[in-house]
C-alpha cells in the first residue's frame, strides 16, 4: 500500500471520529460502512454482528462498545427521515475490521489502523497507571518522613518510628510487616511499600497523614500514645477497604518500584531523544 494512500486513509478515518462528553472516542457505523467500502447497510450489519459475537467471546460487554442510536438525515428537498445507526468504540471498529475481507485495501488499512490505535491507548493507560503508582509511593515517602521526624521530636528515640510503622502495618494487613514481605515475596531488606499496589500505598499514606495530624493536634508525646493513634487510623482504613470488598493482604504484589522508576525514566528519555517536529 502506497504511503500517499495510507496517509489519505488515516486522515479520513480520523476525520470521522467523535468524542462523547466523557471523552470516549467513537465512530458511527454508517460512516464506517462507507469508509470500508460496503455499499449496502444490510451487508455491513452482517459484519457488525460477527464483531459483536467476537466482542462477547472475549469477555467484553457488547453494550460497552456497540450503542444503538437513531438520527435524522436529509433525503432531499428539505425532507428528513430517521435512520438507525450504531456508536462504535475503537475496539468495536477493530473487531469489525477483523471480520472484514483483508483483500480490500480499506479493510486491510482499518485492521492495522485500529489495532495500532487500540495498542496506543493500552500503552497510554498503563503509563498513566505506572505514573500514579510512582506518585503515590513518593507521597507516602514524604508522609512517613514527616511522621518519623515528628516521632523523634516527641520521643527522642529514632527507633520508635520503625516500631510504630510496623504496628500500623499489622493493623492494616492483619499481618506483621515481615509476614507480609514473606507472603508477597519481598526481600527483607526492601521496603514493603515498594511492592504494593497503588490502592494499598495510598491506604498507608492516608493513615500516616491522619497520625501526623492528630499527633500535632492532640499533642501526643510518647511512643505508646502515637502507636495507639497509628493503630486506630490503620484499623479504620482497613475497615473502609473491607467494606468495599478490598482485602489488602490478599492483593498480589506489583512490579518493584525501583525497576518501574528506571523503566519510566528510560521511556521518558527516549521520548526526549525523538521529539515530534512541528516543522
Amino acid at each position: 500500500m502506497k504511503k500517499e494512500l495510507i496517509k489519505s486513509l488515516a486522515d479520513t478515518f480520523e476525520d470521522h471520529s467523535y468524542n462523547t462528553e466523557s471523552g470516549v472516542e467513537f465512530w458511527f457505523a454508517r460512516d464506517l460502512q462507507h469508509l470500508l467500502n460496503y455499499v449496502q447497510w444490510r451487508n455491513f450489519l452482517k459484519v457488525v454482528n460477527k464483531a459483536k459475537t467476537s466482542c462477547e467471546a472475549s469477555g467484553n460487554d457488547i453494550s460497552d462498545h456497540f450503542a444503538d442510536v437513531s438520527k435524522m438525515v436529509d433525503i432531499g428537498s428539505g425532507t428528513k427521515r430517521e435512520i438507525q445507526d450504531i456508536m462504535l468504540t475503537r475496539y468495536a471498529c477493530y473487531l469489525i475490521a477483523q471480520n472484514g475481507d483483508p483483500r480490500k485495501e480499506a479493510i486491510a488499512f482499518a485492521q492495522n489502523y485500529f489495532a495500532i490505535q487500540t495498542r496506543k491507548f493500552e500503552l497510554l493507560e498503563k503509563r498513566i497507571n505506572d505514573w500514579e503508582r510512582l506518585q503515590a509511593r513518593q507521597k507516602l515517602t514524604f508522609s512517613e518522613k514527616e511522621l518519623s521526624g515528628l516521632i523523634y521530636d516527641r520521643t527522642g528515640n529514632n527507633r520508635h518510628f520503625g516500631i510504630i510503622r510496623s504496628k500500623g502495618d499489622k493493623a492494616l494487613f492483619g499481618k506483621t510487616t515481615k509476614q507480609m514481605k514473606t507472603k508477597l515475596g519481598v526481600p527483607q531488606n526492601r521496603p514493603l511499600a515498594d511492592f504494593l499496589p497503588t490502592i494499598t500505598i495510598k491506604a498507608k499514606d492516608f493513615a500516616a497523614e491522619i497520625t501526623v495530624f492528630n499527633t500535632k493536634e492532640k499533642n501526643l508525646r510518647t511512643e505508646g500514645q502515637i502507636s495507639k493513634e497509628h493503630i486506630t487510623n490503620n484499623t479504620s482504613v482497613r475497615k473502609i477497604l473491607l467494606e468495599r470488598d478490598i482485602v489488602p493482604e490478599n492483593l498480589p504484589p506489583e512490579e518493584d518500584l525501583k525497576k518501574l522508576e528506571r523503566r519510566v525514566n528510560s521511556e521518558t528519555k527516549k521520548l526526549g531523544e525523538n521529539p515530534d517536529k512541528l516543522a
